[in-house]
């Protein structure tokens, strides 16, 4: 089963992460190993790029995200 890709034209997705992850003071890297250690498959080097807005977010790392960074999906949307 192909899994979902959430692109991000119209909503900056990566810049909310962004936001979100700074203010709370965590690293990208820390971001990464939590999300390996779940069982979702991602590189810091895609990561960066997410963030950036430059590639798109798969539902499982955006659910990882949000999870790790103790958010809301409104929050990462808004």
């Amino acid at each position: 089963m192909l899994e979902q890709k959430i692109k991000q034209d119209e909503i900056k997705i990566g810049a909310n992460i962004k936001a979100i992850r700074k203010q709370k003071k965590i690293k990208q890297i820390d971001v990464v190993r939590k999300m390996q250690l779940m069982g979702v498959d991602i590189t810091r080097e895609s990561f960066v790029k997410i963030e950036r807005g430059i590639q798109h977010i798969y539902a499982t790392q955006l659910k990882a995200i949000k999870e790790i960074l103790e958010t809301t999906f409104d929050e990462l949307f808004r």
